[in-house]
């Protein structure tokens, strides 16, 4: 697909937002609530810190090589190219967040060095599956955000959107982990299935594909929404962020065990794991406007 301009409207800003909006939902955080009440209120409301992995801060690098690679003109953009990138964009996410440099001993330079080493591998999963000489995205790491129900902002951030000539959408998204597993496809289609709602809300067309790049295992998952899905799963994303509300107000989020709880950061505070949540904060007793996690992002990678 190519880029074509035609498509232009923004997503509205907090100035521009109905005066009915009081709350937002990032597809992170309605996913973290349908997998596990208790971890959305780990992240979303007591804010508990989370160290980031290194297969988190793999994934958070390689975004950002992939991001910079279609800055580059369409004939420099080769494997070779992607590569060269990689040292100094972790350098740069390093400076942004120094806590990633913790991940790694002082004394043991080889530690970076093969990190950096399995990021371009990454990358030739990508290559694999993908030709970006033949690409221009229209949008990259692009905010999108759309009114639903009156009252409820939805947001998140696009990996890249490509639009065709005649005006087709395609979202595609960069999973670094491995090949499809059922709970992991299903929260990966869940967060697209979030930005097709988006942008049919927004730009009143329903992508034609929505499409996961698995780069671990050079993998290619697409699936095709229609309108009908759509109208189904903005109902599903609305009663979702009800039940936040009433779980907010009851002050009632209760663990979900599952496969899952494996990469969890925050076992010692869960009772399915022997731990005691905090204390629930007081200025979240009563819902209040705009409240979600969206000044508490997703760790780099988590979803990935």
């Amino acid at each position: 697909m190519t880029a074509d301009p035609v498509i232009t409207q923004q997503a509205p800003t907090p100035t521009e937002l109905p005066a009915t909006v009081r709350a937002s939902l990032s597809p992170s955080r309605a996913a973290d609530f349908k997998t596990c009440p208790l971890l959305y209120r780990f992240r979303s409301i007591d804010r508990l810190p989370e160290r980031p992995s290194v297969e988190q801060a793999r994934g958070t690098l390689v975004h950002a090589v992939l991001e910079r690679l279609f800055d580059l003109p369409p004939a420099d953009r080769t494997p070779a190219s992607a590569g060269d990138l990689v040292p100094g964009q972790w350098d740069h996410l390093v400076t942004e967040q120094p806590e990633l440099a913790g991940l790694f001993p002082d004394d043991d330079p080889s530690a970076v060095t093969e990190f950096l080493r399995s990021a371009s591998a990454l990358l030739g999963g990508y290559f694999a599956v993908e030709d970006p000489r033949r690409l221009e995205p229209a949008e990259r790491e692009s905010l999108i955000s759309a009114v639903v129900d009156d009252e409820l902002l939805i947001r998140g951030y696009l990996d890249r959107l490509d639009v065709a000539a005649d005006g087709a959408l395609r979202v595609v998204d960069y999973k670094t982990g491995g090949a499809p597993r059922e709970a992991f496809e299903a929260r990966a289609l869940f967060q697209l299935k979030f930005y097709a709602l988006v942008l049919w809300r927004t730009r009143g067309v329903v992508p034609r594909v929505l499409r996961l790049l698995y780069l671990k295992d050079a993998e290619v998952c697409d699936y095709a929404p229609d309108a009908e899905e759509l109208v189904r799963f903005e109902r599903t994303v609305v009663a979702l962020w009800r039940a936040i509300e009433r779980a907010t107000a009851a002050r009632d989020f209760r663990p979900r065990p599952s496969r899952l709880c494996d990469w969890c950061s925050h076992q010692a505070h869960c009772p399915s794991f022997g731990g005691t949540p905090p204390p629930f904060p007081e200025s979240t007793a009563t819902p209040g406007p705009m409240r979600d996690a969206r000044s508490s992002p997703t760790p780099p990678g988590a979803d990935e």
